[in-house]
């Protein structure tokens, strides 16, 4: 997923295929699982609104150095959860909004993710409207990351006090094209965009010998199917883990060049789990009768992602620019209760009426939802700058001014 934000005045339905994404904020964001019941708690987290200033800053001053993704989902319900009403937002697309096509077993909703060593803050959609204030979020990758955009625009909505204010820039409703999309909060001069890349490389067309053309995906331009080009050479077959490993080096030379810490922050979203049983997702694979998250860690299947997920934390710390890592794969790996599975479309074709289980949707998220989870992260990250550019502030104030 790709989250940008800096100052505003200056997909396939397999997850394997669309691993990553970028997330970038500025400045200026098995099928052999086991079912069991997750324990109830209250919900952890501190509310920073409720906090003073002085307990605020000694609180995220804390979380630095705390594994944010190492812990587990808890069943809350008795605090602020889903985070938005279910079917009370007008701009989540059919595929996603699983309460509009028809699921009414809402437990999925209640859980929270709760990091063992740590509190999250719950979410305050005003807060972070104040902080987005001025300012851009844009997110850039593949379907998934157009679903957690979905997800921050639903948030932040909810919040808003006049949601005439909160539209799509172009009036568009609906977001599954191959296309651009903002949405403008005018009360706040913000806004929340999407830019579709799936490959976050650029795609490429090239003439063979007999003059027709055939798409590649260029490993050394980042973007503005069976094939890969580097440079004027073309790989006719290359692993795909190789490939991906020189796309993100693509995509790191790129930030480091071109984003200004100073004023950008980066985030990078990790792969986000799926879970077909008995089948991929256009095989027959299911996942609708799941309707709790998994509870024993040996039933999650992390070593399937491991070597994707080491190569790409060794990008990440090899880069010049900060970026901070969303590294959701075993959080959401825990989640096979939470996914659309046969709530993706109100009006099946007639092939899909014939045999409506066989067409589940394993990889992507119902709304209200796991993303929203994700994007309390990316509030709690703009938090923890915002603290630490005060601080930089204080110490430039007490700094003896040199004589000219």
């Amino acid at each position: 997923m790709n989250n940008s934000s800096d100052n505003q005045n200056g997909s396939s339905q397999d997850s394997e295929s669309n691993a990553m994404g970028l997330n970038r904020t500025a400045n200026s964001s098995s099928n052999a699982a086991k079912r069991g019941n997750v324990r109830q708690t209250e919900r952890g987290g501190s509310g920073a609104a409720s906090m003073g200033k002085e307990e605020i800053g000694k609180w995220l001053d804390k979380m630095v150095n705390c594994n944010l993704f190492n812990g587990s989902w808890v069943r809350d319900d008795q605090h602020q959860l889903p985070m938005y009403e279910p079917g009370s937002c007008p701009y989540i697309d059919e595929p996603f909004d699983c309460f509009r096509n028809g699921r009414r077993d809402n437990g999925y909703e209640r859980y929270r993710w709760q990091p063992k060593a740590c509190n999250i803050p719950r979410w305050n959609g005003k807060d972070m409207l104040q902080l987005l204030r001025g300012k851009r979020l844009v997110y850039v990758g593949d379907s998934l990351n157009r679903n957690m955009w979905e997800s921050m625009i639903c948030m932040l909505r909810d919040s808003a006090e006049d949601k005439s204010k909160v539209y799509e820039a172009s009036g568009r409703v609906e977001f599954r094209t191959e296309d651009s999309y903002s949405f403008l909060f005018t009360d706040y001069n913000c806004s929340v965009e999407f830019f579709q890349s799936p490959f976050l490389v650029q795609p490429w067309e090239v003439p063979d010998a007999n003059g027709t053309k055939k798409e590649t995906l260029r490993l050394d331009l980042v973007e503005r199917k069976g094939y890969y080009q580097e440079g004027s050479h073309i790989y006719d077959e290359l692993n795909v883990f190789e490939a991906f490993r020189k796309a993100m080096t693509t995509w790191a030379r790129w930030i480091d060049a071109n984003v200004d810490p100073m004023k950008t922050l980066v985030l990078f979203r990790g792969y986000s789990a799926s879970h077909f049983s008995g089948g991929r997702w256009n095989s027959g694979g299911q996942c609708d009768n799941e309707t709790e998250p998994i509870e024993d860690e040996r039933f999650l299947s992390l070593d399937e992602y491991l070597p994707m997920l080491e190569m790409v934390e060794r990008v990440l710390k090899g880069m010049k620019s900060p970026v901070f890592y969303l590294n959701i794969t075993r959080m959401s790996d825990f989640r096979k209760d939470a996914h659309p599975s046969i709530y993706r479309k109100q009006n099946l074709t007639d092939e899909e009426k014939k045999s409506p289980l066989r067409f589940q949707d394993c990889s992507h998220w119902c709304l209200p939802g796991v993303p929203d989870t994700w994007n309390e992260i990316v509030y709690m990250q703009l938090l923890m700058r915002q603290n630490q550019q005060k601080k930089w502030q204080q110490q430039l104030k007490t700094q003896p001014q040199s004589n000219p």
